[in-house]
């Protein structure tokens, strides 16, 4: 069940913004398929030679934006040999979802059906590539749920915080929850003056990831809980 955090805070919202990795789709069960490849190819370019990260350490980057990403994990790697992860982690991500790997968080598609059933507009925010964030919705069926999908790779943003104002300012809402499971994703909501809905079933960040989330979910279809009470 959710947790009672803040939910007198809650205002029943004319849309939902959701973040995609950690959110919507279990990353890890496409990334851990996707992570030796990627270094693998690296190495035999010759472009990063250093011991390959661990793939815990690439999960619990999920919410950075790619060229934060490679910084972290590859603190001596070139120039070149980041902007070549960019190339090969969409290829490989895409070659992934193409196959069927990667799963959606159980309930996803019927909750979302249900919200767009009862009016809510629904969105996509993410911190990922356009290419990426397009695939998972193609390949897991979920083409039709959403009036538009926003990334920071497809909108050149800086922050989430300016990716979710960005969408917010083109489709004329005035009410939203935002969604996600990481700090970038409640500074998001909290920036813009939104209710924040925090994700606690993904377990990729640290124990304060979500601090300051209005309220608290362990489940996504627990969102349909929330409505009523708004």
């Amino acid at each position: 069940m959710a947790k009672d955090i803040g939910i007198n805070k809650l205002y029943r919202p004319e849309a939902v913004i959701f973040d995609m990795d950690g959110t919507l789709f279990q990353t890890e069960t496409l990334l851990r398929l996707v992570h030796g490849r990627l270094f693998g190819t690296l190495r035999d370019e010759g472009l990063y030679t250093q011991p390959e990260p661990p793939v815990e350490a690439l999960l619990g980057c999920l919410g950075m934006l790619l060229e934060d990403i490679w910084r972290k994990l590859m603190p001596d790697a070139s120039e070149a040999a980041r902007r070549r992860a960019d190339v090969l982690m969409l290829q490989y991500e895409l070659e992934g979802l193409s196959a069927g790997d990667g799963l959606l968080y159980e309930g996803v598609p019927e909750t979302l059906a249900e919200l767009k059933r009862q009016g809510v507009r629904l969105f996509v925010a993410s911190n990922g590539l356009q290419d990426y964030v397009e695939g998972i919705v193609l390949h897991k069926r979920l083409g039709g749920l959403f009036d538009e999908l926003y990334s920071a790779g497809g909108r050149g943003t800086a922050s989430k915080t300016d990716l979710v104002r960005l969408l917010l300012e083109e489709n004329g809402i005035g009410s939203a929850w935002m969604v996600g499971d990481r700090s970038s994703d409640v500074q998001a909501g909290a920036g813009n003056g939104l209710a924040v809905v925090g994700c606690a079933y993904a377990g990729f960040g640290d124990s304060g990831e979500l601090d300051g989330s209005d309220v608290r979910i362990t489940g996504f279809a627990e969102l349909l809980e929330l409505l009523p009470e708004a």
